[in-house]
């Protein structure tokens, strides 16, 4: 088998991910996942998508080495749900309605509004003040 990748994207944070033969190695930029994200909520995140697939060949077997940039932590998790989840269906599209059903296919495309000219924030205004 050779070398799996794709992507996955989340606001502005983008996670590249290689799936390789291994013994179940996950490396996010060159730190072991216990390393990369101190808290269990995030973890559980990244690990979704192998958890569901209820195939321990996913997690035992194949090694996934992913580099993550851009947005904040939880971000990147989800980044890297939506990159996990596209390789497993590159490797097996049976896959697919199980994924699918639970959303980790599908790029969630909320960004931050732009702030607008002459406003605070996206839309919040100056206060008026009638006198």
């Amino acid at each position: 088998m050779k070398n799996l990748y794709s992507t996955g994207r989340r606001k502005t944070s983008s996670a590249r991910i290689f799936m390789k033969k291994g013994r179940g190695e996950i490396k996010i930029n060159n730190l072991l996942l216990n390393e990369y994200f101190f808290l269990n909520k995030h973890r559980l995140i990244v690990m979704k998508p192998l958890l569901v697939v209820q195939d321990d060949q996913y997690i035992n077997n194949f090694n996934y080495y992913i580099t993550v940039k851009g947005g904040g932590i939880s971000s990147q998790s989800i980044a890297i749900r939506h990159g996990i989840s596209r390789v497993l269906l590159i490797h097996n599209s049976n896959l697919k309605n199980i994924l699918r059903s639970l959303g980790f296919i599908t790029r969630d495309s909320r960004k931050v509004e732009r702030k607008k000219y002459g406003l605070i924030k996206s839309r919040s205004k100056h206060q008026y003040s009638k006198r």
